[in-house]
């Protein structure tokens, strides 16, 4: 590929630029971009693009020649009618005013959400070449991907050409620390030393070249520094870090910034790789226990470098059944699902929902504007026909209506700004986003296109149609009122009404999901159930911790769990007799100890829960149905499967429950007999006093456990935040259908407004011939429930299509009833009567005498 510039750029910089200085700004700009060019030739000329932009300012632009000495006259007189124009049609100009401003403002809300969305991961120096290895697993159920990849990977980069650099390091997780008997909970990882070369994570202090090359070394924010020591001065601070039974005692080697807000991965410290490296016990190339993200020379050699990886890993793996792949780090947070090994969407689909809701919501106020400028056009045909007469040419004419519809999109977008301004806490709240507002050239940008494609798509067609009449006929009072401009405002108010039922079914059939996700019997009891970690002397003591919280008042009981809603461990290495090379499964792996089952309301398919009475119980395990059924077996009570920790005893069968998210489908899962390596301490809590329950638990924990800080977390809000996003994209969702909704009965409030002005002599005739005020409400409200109901029969389909996809994205979910599109009908169809019946109640109750004199 050539590197030429963008031909656009160049025509444009060619234009306003002067020409004692368009050589050289050219001559530069053409040269930075060749060498651009060499690293990424998309990023080159998007830096072009914005290279040219950047001249575009008053000591580069040249002088032009006023073809038309009288074109600045010409423009301050449209001003000067444009203004009076808006104070003469007071209700047009209101109507028009609060319908853009409160549409450009929704756009505004949903650019700096989309913006932010798009924005996470990016801010990485290397995040073009920033990629995160991943493994597709192959078995009996399909492929399943996963980010996790073996540990002992990570050495063997060195060999990959592709590879700059690499690091490897674990997931974020919720530990203990203590300095100076104080103990503080913070989340961190492990990583290895080139962690900071890899990732633009800014060090404050310490930042030696390999600050996390000592085992006892330890890397915290700035926040924790403050929060542990009172100052960010800490360079060698000893901090003990404590997890289950394990505890190390550490120095501090560096200070990093706080994570950024823009980081998809938030983290307080960062320990040494090598350190969590020894407490493994299974190094081995079957296990998963990694992350690992590589820097690759070039962004091109992506494939070339994953096949590498690939090939190297199957070598020391000895197995087919998985392969590695890479994925852009930053494009994981978007495109983060996957089914059966291939991408297949995530948050992007609510990044593209949102955009189209922006469209729809703008279209819908344009269209607001169209249909009132051009029924009130009859109002301006003097105006039009004189300065027709005395030589105004049609695009003068054109100019004039453009200049107003111009000047109104500024008037609604600073109004806007406004309303952002002050709403923009809120939106926060509802969107679990900390945005900013402010004046950055991109939202520069935005606005100034949202302005311009306002004021051209709305004002437009009502400059065309209106500069098209003829002077002759106007002056004789002739206005042409065809079919095909009365046809042309139905048509939009269909369009204007169908966008608007196709969100209120979205609402409906999202919010009903939602209500169904909060409400489904998931197999267990969620409600009131506790939990808090097993560390410190609660490891030694948990038989005394169980049996002192059973007597706390409001406690129905408790017991040892390894259940964690979302998911936890899961292992291949399960085999049983008459298992084939096919029967390959993955099972979620849960460890437990007496009485857990019964706790949280599982029930039994076939055979017993573990407990106390059995002593043999250490090598017995418990499956679920989905389980049985993978692994063919009839009557499995009583049989020997052979797990990687040694034969075990089947001695139940629990029906299915839902571990982790309802997007999927329920899995095989493996219960262990294993007390000792439990990681919870759970509680069924009575409903009543629940705090004071609370309460007693912790003096509980706190008496066998001082120092350590009492973290108690509940079953239903982990539940909950699986589907966070789905709960935000609902109440965002709630708020800008029901601002479509508004500026469409905004603008049929304006439009049957002008439509009864029209017809004041016709209802005056009808009710001096006897006609009352039902048949005249019915006569005014018939067109607009047409155009209404047509509007209903377009969005059928259109909505039904949409909420089938989004609902594919779970295994289980609502079913689309008719009564969800009749709901989202009668609604629209109410909002519509009741904003027409304001206006036909008023116009039947006037006097005919009235109606009927000449002005």
């Amino acid at each position: 590929m050539s590197p030429t510039p963008p031909h656009r750029a160049i025509k444009f910089l060619r234009w306003f630029c002067r020409e004692d200085f368009i050589e050289e700004v050219e001559g530069d700009l053409i040269e930075i971009f060749e060498m651009q060019f060499e690293d990424s030739p998309k990023k080159a000329r998007r830096k072009f693009y914005w290279s040219v932009l950047k001249y575009f300012r008053t000591e580069f632009i040249k002088v032009f020649s006023n073809q038309n000495s009288n074109y600045l006259t010409m423009q301050r007189h449209n001003l000067k009618l444009t203004i009076r124009s808006f104070l003469k049609y007071r209700s047009q100009f209101l109507i028009n005013l609060i319908g853009l401003s409160t549409a450009i403002a929704a756009v505004l809300f949903i650019y700096l959400w989309v913006n932010d969305e798009l924005g996470m991961d990016k801010f990485h120096q290397k995040d073009e070449q920033l990629f995160q290895i991943y493994s597709n697993h192959s078995d009996a159920a399909g492929i399943s991907t996963w980010k996790g990849v073996p540990g002992l990977l990570k050495d063997e980069l060195e060999t990959v050409p592709e590879v700059e650099s690499s690091t490897v390091y674990t997931d974020t997780h919720d530990f203990t620390l203590s300095s100076n008997d104080s103990y503080f909970r913070a989340l961190g990882k492990f990583a290895d030393s080139s962690f900071f070369d890899v990732f633009s994570y800014q060090l404050l202090s310490g930042g030696n070249k390999n600050p996390l090359k000592d085992e006892s070394t330890i890397i915290i924010s700035e926040s924790l520094a403050q929060k542990l020591f009172g100052s960010t001065d800490v360079i060698g601070k000893n901090i003990t870090w404590h997890f289950w039974e394990k505890q190390k005692e550490v120095f501090v080697s560096g200070v990093m910034k706080n994570t950024p807000i823009t980081s998809s991965d938030q983290f307080d410290f960062i320990m040494s790789w090598e350190f969590y490296h020894d407490m493994i016990e299974y190094k081995q190339w079957g296990n998963y226990y990694a992350r690992i993200v590589v820097a690759i020379n070039n962004p091109a050699n992506q494939q070339q470098a994953a096949s590498t990886i690939d090939k190297i890993f199957k070598e020391n793996a000895q197995t087919e059944k998985v392969t590695l792949f890479l994925k852009k780090y930053s494009d994981q947070y978007l495109f983060g699902n996957y089914e059966n090994g291939k991408e297949a969407g995530g948050r992007i689909e609510y990044v593209r929902l949102f955009s189209i809701v922006a469209f729809f919501i703008l279209f819908i106020a344009c269209i607001n504007f169209i249909n009132l400028s051009t029924a009130k056009a009859s109002q301006r045909t003097k105006e039009i026909s004189v300065k027709k007469t005395l030589g105004a040419s049609r695009p003068s004419l054109i100019n004039q209506h453009l200049t107003e519809s111009v000047l109104i999109s500024v008037a609604s977008m600073f109004l806007a700004l406004g309303l952002v301004w002050v709403l923009l806490p809120q939106f926060n709240l509802v969107a679990g986003k900390a945005l900013s507002f402010a004046f950055t050239w991109p939202f520069a940008l935005t606005a100034i296109s949202v302005v311009v494609f306002v004021g051209l798509i709305a004002g437009s067609y009502p400059a065309l149609y209106l500069s098209s009449f003829d002077p002759i006929a106007l002056l004789k009072g002739k206005l042409a009122k065809g079919k095909g401009e009365v046809r042309g405002r139905q048509v939009l108010v269909v369009i204007q009404f169908a966008l608007s039922i196709i969100l209120i079914v979205a609402v409906i059939v999202v919010q009903g999901q939602m209500n169904f996700l909060q409400n489904k019997n998931l197999g267990y009891d969620r409600d009131n159930i506790l939990y808090f970690e097993r560390e410190g002397k609660i490891l030694e003591n948990s038989e005394t911790v169980i049996n002192e919280i059973k007597q706390v008042k409001g406690v129905e009981g408790a017991a040892l769990s390894g259940f964690i809603i979302g998911g936890g461990n899961s292992t291949g290495g399960v085999d049983w007799e008459g298992k084939t090379e096919e029967d390959q499964i993955q099972f979620w792996e849960i460890k437990a100890g007496t009485g857990m089952l019964e706790l949280m309301g599982m029930e039994m398919a076939a055979g017993r829960e573990f407990t106390e009475e059995f002593s043999a119980d250490s090598a017995s395990v418990i499956i679920n149905e989905t389980a049985l059924e993978a692994m063919g077996m009839e009557d499995p009570i009583g049989k020997t499967i052979t797990h990687y920790t040694g034969e075990k005893k089947i001695v139940g069968v629990v029906k299915d429950f839902n571990l982790i998210s309802l997007h999927t489908k329920i899995e095989p899962m493996i219960i262990l007999y294993n007390p000792k390596e439990t990681h919870f301490v759970i509680a069924k809590l009575a409903k009543g006093n629940e705090a004071q329950t609370i309460q007693g638990i912790e003096e509980v924990y706190k008496k066998i456990n001082p120092g350590y800080v009492f973290k108690p977390q509940f079953l239903d809000q982990d539940y909950e935040a699986l589907y966070k996003a789905e709960q935000r994209v609902s109440g965002l969702a709630k708020y800008f259908s029901a601002l479509a909704i508004l500026i469409s009965c905004l603008g049929l409030f304006g439009l049957s407004a002008f439509t009864l002005e029209r017809r004041t002599k016709e209802i005056g005739i009808r009710k001096v011939l006897g006609a009352g005020q039902f048949n005249i409400l019915y006569l005014l409200s018939g067109d607009f429930t047409k155009m209404i109901l047509i509007g209903i029969l377009i969005s059928l389909p259109v909505s039904y299509y949409l909420a089938d996809q989004w609902l594919a994205n779970f295994a289980f979910h609502i079913s689309l009833s008719w009564w969800i599109f009749a709901l989202a009908g009668v609604s629209a169809l109410a909002v519509a009567w009741l904003t027409v019946s304001i206006q036909t109640i008023k116009a039947s109750n006037t006097n005919p005498v009235d109606s009927l004199k000449d002005e």
